[in-house]
């Protein structure tokens, strides 16, 4: 195997390890990621109809671009708490939704193979042939959540954004060496739950270690999105974005290992987005950051790479 595809299944293995609910299991006579939280066990499953039975009726995306109401994160504000840098300290408690971590969860549970994506159209322009390939009808909310998704997938990147919505696992393998480096070791950074209790996820978190930053030249971030099948919205921004590893503890016995990632310079985002909303700050008047929810990743030149 060549350097080159050696660095594709590096990349692939850690996404297993890391994400820690993944293997290879046969669709359709092919190889696809499966999630495990997800119920794999009915043959059902196996159907175009059930693969995309349950697309996401909500979906609250905001962004920091110019132009549209989509762009460089692509977020569900329910789950995402935003914070100034100087929170992120030990002691700080925030109440704070940390969802189990199932990718996509009214979505298809398999990270499909690029032989079994691709004939399959991704693009707003070839919505109505998408519709009739999953059976939805046209001006349904399912036909409008997708193409809310093909929108954001296909709005330009704001300055200094690099961005790809991947369909497959090669696609989004091919985006991170693209940015990352062709033969470079990468590692995928995700929060996890350390412990889980019965009481609802939405509780008081407190940071309980101190916040520990990872060191990072580069780094592409990927967010589910809602669709028939899984698709990642993967994007590198220029510019001085930091990443930290802490462990929160939850009033309700939770403990959760979190990724944080926090933008040095807003100056560019949206003034409508929803974090200045909820912190009060104008763009570039001070740093934004946030935790990563357990079903999205960060992936970074591993540590033996840089």
């Amino acid at each position: 195997m060549d350097s080159k595809g050696l660095a594709c299944w590096n990349l692939l293995f850690h996404l297993l390890i890391v994400l820690g609910t993944c293997d290879f299991v046969p669709v359709d006579g092919t190889n696809a990621i499966r999630h495990q939280r997800m119920d794999v066990n009915n043959p059902q499953r196996n159907s175009k109809r059930d693969h995309v039975a349950h697309v996401q009726e909500k979906m609250s995306m905001h962004d920091h671009s110019h132009s549209s109401s989509h762009g460089m994160h692509q977020m569900d504000p329910t789950t995402t708490v935003f914070f100034v840098f100087d929170d992120l300290k030990l002691g700080k408690t925030m109440s704070i939704l940390f969802p189990d971590g199932d990718p996509s969860p009214l979505s298809s549970p398999y990270l499909w193979p690029r032989e079994q994506a691709d004939p399959i159209p991704f693009s707003l322009a070839k919505l109505p042939q998408i519709l009739q390939h999953f059976s939805f009808p046209q001006g349904s909310r399912k036909a409008q959540v997708m193409e809310d998704t093909l929108r954001a997938c296909e709005t330009k990147p704001i300055k200094g954004e690099s961005k790809a919505c991947a369909t497959s696992y090669e696609s989004l393998v091919d985006f991170a060496r693209m940015i990352l480096g062709l033969n470079t070791d990468i590692e995928v950074l995700s929060t996890h739950h350390l412990a889980k209790s019965n009481a609802a996820r939405l509780q008081n978190y407190t940071i309980t270690e101190a916040p520990e930053r990872i060191s990072n030249p580069k780094m592409v971030s990927c967010h589910t999105m809602p669709y028939p099948f899984i698709v990642f919205y993967c994007h590198y921004q220029q510019g001085d974005n930091r990443l930290y590893r802490t462990v929160l503890s939850g009033e309700n016995g939770d403990k959760v290992e979190a990724i944080a990632i926090c933008h040095m310079d807003t100056s560019q985002w949206n003034r409508d987005h929803v974090s200045f909303q909820m912190l009060g700050i104008e763009p570039g008047t001070a740093p934004v950051c946030h935790f990563f929810p357990a079903e999205n990743f960060v992936l970074v030149p591993s540590t033996s790479s840089i």
